[in-house]
C-alpha cells in the first residue's frame, strides 16, 4: 500500500522539470561584471605624433598667453580711461573677465594633455571643469546679447540712451547673464554626473563636455540628451534670435540716415560685435545643435575655435577695429592719440 505521504512525494518527483522551469523563470538575472570608473582620460589629439603635438602645444600656449595679455590690456585701458566708462565698454570689460575665466579650466589642461596624453582626470575634477566651462560659456552668450541690445539702443534710440542704459540696467543685464550661466551649469552638471560610468573611461575630446561624457555612461541617456538639446536651443538659439532682431532694427535705422558718413560710422560701431557674434555662435551651434554627435576629430578641431580662438578674437577685434580703444591705449602709454 502506498501511503498519502508517499503519493505526494512521487507526484512531486514525477514532474521535476516544471519546478526547475518555475525556479529559472523567477530567478534573478545574471549580473554583468561592471567596473566603476573613478577617473577619465582625454583622447584629445593623441592621434597625432609627438612632433605634431609639440607644435600644437607651442601654438596653443602662445595664443593662450596672448589672450590673457590682451584681456588684461583691455581691462586696464577701460579702467584708466574715463572716456571709456560707458555701457558698451562696461559690457566689454565684463566679457573680458568672463572669457578669461572661461579659458582657465580648459586650456591649461589641454596643454598638459598634449605633452602627457595618458594623464588622467578624476570625476570631481571633470565635474568642476564642466561646471565652469558651462557657466562662463553660457554667460558669454547672454553678454553678447546684452551688447547687441546696447548697440540697438545707442543707434535706434540715441536720445534715451543714457536713461535706458543706466548703471543699474547694465548691472542687471550682466548679473542676469551670469545667473543664467550658473543655473545652466548646475542643471547640466547634476544631470550628467548622476549617470553611472563603468568600464569605458576615454573621453573623445580634449576637455569634459556633456555629449562625450554621456557617451561613456552605462545607462540609457535618451531623455538626458533630449534635455541637453532643449537647453542648447535656449542658450544658443534664443540669444541668436534676439541679436538678429536687434540688428534688423539697427540696419533699418541706419539705412534711414541721410549722410553716407553717418551710415558708415553707425555700421562701424556694430562691426566688432557682429564679427565676434558670427564666429562664436557659428561654431558652438555646429557642435551643440547637431542631433547625432559623432565626437570626431573634426568636432574637436571646431571646438578649438570657440575655446582658444574666440576668447582671443574678442579683445583683438575690439581693440584693432575701435579708434577709442586705440586712442585710450596710446594715452595710457604716454603717446599722442590717433588723429
Amino acid at each position: 500500500m502506498i501511503t498519502l505521504k508517499q503519493s505526494i512525494f512521487f507526484r512531486l518527483d514525477a514532474q521535476p522539470s516544471h519546478f526547475i522551469s518555475f525556479r529559472h523563470r523567477f530567478s534573478p538575472m545574471p549580473r554583468h561584471n561592471f567596473t566603476a570608473v573613478t577617473e577619465f582620460t582625454f583622447e584629445g589629439f593623441s592621434i597625432f605624433g609627438w612632433q605634431h603635438r609639440l607644435i600644437l602645444f607651442l601654438v596653443f600656449l602662445a595664443l593662450y598667453l596672448f589672450t590673457l595679455a590682451s584681456n588684461a590690456v583691455i581691462l586696464m585701458v577701460i579702467h584708466l580711461s574715463h572716456q571709456l566708462h560707458t555701457p558698451m565698454y562696461f559690457f566689454l570689460s565684463v566679457l573680458s573677465i568672463s572669457e578669461t575665466c572661461y579659458t582657465v579650466p580648459i586650456i591649461p589642461r589641454m596643454l598638459s594633455s598634449l605633452l602627457s596624453p595618458q594623464k588622467a582626470i578624476s570625476i570631481p575634477e571633470c565635474a568642476t571643469q564642466l561646471f565652469f566651462y558651462l557657466m562662463f560659456g553660457v554667460s558669454n552668450c547672454f553678454l553678447l546679447t546684452a551688447m547687441g541690445y546696447d548697440r540697438y539702443v545707442a543707434i535706434c534710440n540715441p536720445l534715451q540712451y543714457s536713461v535706458i542704459m543706466g548703471k543699474k540696467a547694465c548691472i542687471y543685464l550682466a548679473s542676469g547673464s551670469w545667473s543664467i550661466g550658473l543655473s545652466t551649469a548646475i542643471i547640466q552638471v547634476s544631470s550628467v554626473f548622476s549617470l553611472p560610468f563603468c568600464n569605458a573611461n576615454i573621453i573623445s575630446h580634449f576637455f569634459c563636455d556633456i555629449r562625450p561624457l554621456m557617451k561613456l555612461a552605462c545607462a540609457d541617456t535618451t531623455i538626458k540628451e533630449f534635455i541637453t538639446l532643449l537647453i542648447s536651443l535656449c542658450v544658443l538659439v534664443l540669444p541668436m534670435v534676439l541679436i538678429f532682431i536687434s540688428y534688423v532694427l539697427i540696419v533699418t535705422t541706419i539705412l534711414k540716415i541721410a549722410s553716407a558718413e553717418g551710415r558708415k560710422k553707425a555700421f562701424a560701431t556694430c562691426a566688432s560685435h557682429l564679427t565676434v557674434v558670427t564666429v562664436h555662435y557659428g561654431c558652438t551651434s555646429f557642435i551643440y545643435l547637431k542631433p547625432k554627435p559623432h565626437n570626431s576629430l573634426q568636432d574637436r578641431l571646431i571646438s578649438v575655435t570657440y575655446t582658444v580662438i574666440t576668447p582671443l578674437l574678442n579683445p583683438v577685434v575690439y581693440s584693432l577695429r575701435n579708434k577709442e580703444v586705440k586712442d585710450a591705449l596710446l594715452r595710457a602709454l604716454g603717446r599722442k592719440s590717433l588723429s
